[in-house]
């Protein structure tokens, strides 16, 4: 079992930033993947960014080049930099764990609103 808890959400105009957070607790040492995902009213939920355990990143097309994913393992938490919010990057962002095994962890969500 892994327990995440994501914190740093919040309400910030166009052009600003935020850092989320998702810290992890309990198996944190089956993690192998974890990443970032959204959902804003009415849509379905989608990738942001994700990083493996060594590293590599992958990211949603419409964040390329404005967010930066990262994970300090030392910490069990992964870090979502998000420079140059827009308004449509408002919805509610979910931290996902990805073990070895292939079970999935979800966090409960912060709202990110961003203003124009």
């Amino acid at each position: 079992q892994v327990q995440l808890v994501e914190s740093g959400g919040g309400l910030v105009q166009a052009g600003g930033s935020l850092r989320l957070s998702c810290a992890a607790s309990g198996s944190i040492f089956r993690i192998k993947d974890m990443g970032w995902y959204r959902q804003a009213p009415g849509k379905q939920r989608e990738l942001v960014a994700s990083v493996t355990s060594f590293g590599s990143t992958n990211y949603g097309d419409s964040v390329k080049g404005r967010f930066t994913i990262s994970r300090n393992n030392a910490k069990n938490t992964a870090y979502l930099q998000m420079n140059s919010l827009k308004p449509e990057d408002t919805a509610v962002y979910y931290c996902k764990a990805v073990m070895y095994s292939n079970d999935n962890y979800w966090g409960q969500g912060t709202q990110v609103t961003v203003s124009s």
